[in-house]
């Protein structure tokens, strides 16, 4: 059970009322009082205070002050008047409950007010505060920028100036080089008349000299020596550097130290031709060339002419009816080369490239081949009825033509 502390002292103005409430030892903190606007209460357990005033106070300007073992309340009244007494007279119990939780209940809004105004205060200094952070930022980058554009104009100007000095030293030199030449050539000249107007007033110990003529005009080459000096060179003539480069079956540049293996593997090439060539005795009578499959390709590449028309035709001798299906299986074969990797846009250009190859296969009698080019047709488009339909024509000839054999 709290103890009520029943011994105070008041006393009270028009405005204001002190209260005075002695503690009997107890240690008092600012925790331990709570006020509102009709409410007073001291908790300090077991020791107990409560109030309900008379009339309503400035709970916000009204102050206590602890020392000396008294709380010293001064309550400011927020309407000047004097009071009856310090607290409600001959009020029940019901209304004295009603009055303590009303007043809790405004303490707690105040509270709740007075901590979204601190809230908002923080905020408005952290916006503040960034704002002056910004200004800030800004007048240093400006400052910065500023001291960069003066730097920049005062280089700029340094190298405007430089230039300008180096134009006018190239145009004192050139001033000075073309000087020279000028005077060079006016001692030249110069030279050249004196010479001349001795050569046309020829002297008696010149005529005896040993200057003989240089043709049949009686002139003498007096002047040889100079004019050797003065003639300029003939222009270079012009030509044509043909640069020719050694034919290689490999797409790599030769390298030494690979010299020796491409060498070894060439040789076996060789020998596995003929080794497939050995038993066709209607290939006797070819030459070791006619026999290579990469040179019958490069000659398949143009129709032949009367003088290797005969070989073709004694190696392949349906090529030619036989080529557009062979044209069309390579065309195939490189469009399905672009075709990768395989994803759903390009379904349709694999199917019709399988499909092209397949038909071709089939014309030069590869049933097999074509088969498969079907199959994998299928794959990629399952609900193509036509191409299952061919595909199943192939099956079953290949079945007979194998029931046959």
């Amino acid at each position: 059970m709290p103890v009520w502390l029943r011994e105070y002292s008041w006393r009270q103005t028009a405005s204001a009322v002190y209260l005075s409430l002695p503690l009997r030892g107890a240690r008092v903190t600012a925790a331990n009082i709570f006020c509102t606007e009709q409410y007073l209460k001291v908790s300090i357990p077991p020791f107990l205070f409560e109030a309900v005033l008379y009339a309503p106070i400035d709970d916000t300007n009204s102050t206590a002050k602890i020392g000396n073992g008294i709380i010293f309340f001064t309550l400011y009244k927020k309407e000047v008047a004097m009071w009856d007494s310090l607290t409600l007279v001959n009020a029940d119990k019901e209304k004295l409950q009603y009055l303590r939780e009303n007043a809790v209940l405004k303490a707690h809004e105040k509270a709740k007010e007075e901590a979204e105004a601190k809230k908002v205060a923080k905020q408005e200094h952290k916006k503040y505060a960034l704002e002056a952070t910004m200004k800030l930022e800004e007048a240093e980058r400006k400052r910065i920028e500023d001291l960069k554009e003066k730097e920049r104009r005062k280089v700029t100007k340094e190298l405007e100036l430089w230039k300008k000095q180096q134009r006018d030293a190239e145009k004192q030199k050139r001033v000075q080089k073309e000087g020279e030449l000028h005077q060079q050539a006016e001692q030249l000249k110069e030279r050249k008349k004196g010479e001349m107007s001795k050569a046309r007033i020829p002297t008696e110990g010149t005529s005896k000299t040993g200057l003989k003529p240089t043709g049949g005009h009686g002139s003498y080459s007096m002047f040889s020596e100079d004019l050797k000096e003065e003639q300029l060179p003939a222009p270079r003539s012009a030509a044509t550097i043909k640069i020719n480069f050694t034919s290689r079956v490999f797409p790599t540049a030769l390298r030494e130290s690979r010299v020796a293996e491409e060498e070894e593997w060439l040789c076996k090439q060789a020998e596995a031709r003929r080794t497939v060539t050995a038993d066709l005795s209607e290939l006797e009578d070819l030459k070791e060339e006619e026999k290579n499959p990469d040179w019958l390709k490069d000659k398949g590449k143009f129709k032949p002419n009367q003088n290797n028309n005969k070989t073709l035709q004694t190696v392949l001798p349906h090529i030619w009816d036989e080529w557009p299906y062979v044209d069309s299986v390579h065309i195939s074969l490189q469009a399905l080369e672009l075709l990768t990797p395989p994803v759903p846009d390009n379904e349709n250009a694999r199917v019709k490239a399988y499909v092209r190859r397949g038909t071709a296969f089939c014309q030069l009698q590869l049933y097999t081949e074509g088969l498969q080019d079907y199959e994998a047709a299928l794959k990629i488009d399952p609900k193509n009825k036509t191409i299952e339909e061919d595909a199943e024509k192939i099956r079953n000839l290949i079945q007979g033509t194998t029931q046959d054999s």
